[in-house]
């Protein structure tokens, strides 16, 4: 299996897995029609959902990313740094398969950053 296989292999495998879960908890949130009369009850009950909706829409983000990575691999630029042009090593890519910087230029970028 080549390198861009393997990858887009691994970016499948996470985004069904992100789809499963968002499936289910929408699944639960339209189920669970739980009417607390005590207001703390119905206070923890809307932190919950709330965590959950926020969970979901980094989940939401990432399923984005990951289609980027696909169409990435797709189009014959995927694993290449969008800043200098350089590949991304095989050890980032497998930590994070869906950057789109080399470790250098995430280096750089997040030094300007931090200095705004």
């Amino acid at each position: 299996m080549d390198r861009c296989e393997y990858f887009k292999h691994i970016l499948q495998e996470e985004m069904r897995q992100l789809l499963d879960e968002a499936g289910k908890t929408v699944s639960e949130m339209t189920s669970d029609n739980t009417n607390f009369p005590d207001p703390n009850d119905r206070a923890t009950q809307e932190s919950d959902r709330s965590f959950e909706l926020r969970i979901r829409d980094r989940e939401r983000r990432l399923i984005n990313k990951i289609r980027e990575a696909l169409e990435r691999i797709d189009n014959g630029t995927y694993g290449i740094c969008e800043l200098c042009g350089d590949e991304i090593s095989e050890a980032r890519l497998k930590v994070r398969p869906v950057t789109t910087l080399c470790i250098d230029c995430k280096i750089e970028e997040e030094k300007k950053e931090n200095h705004h």
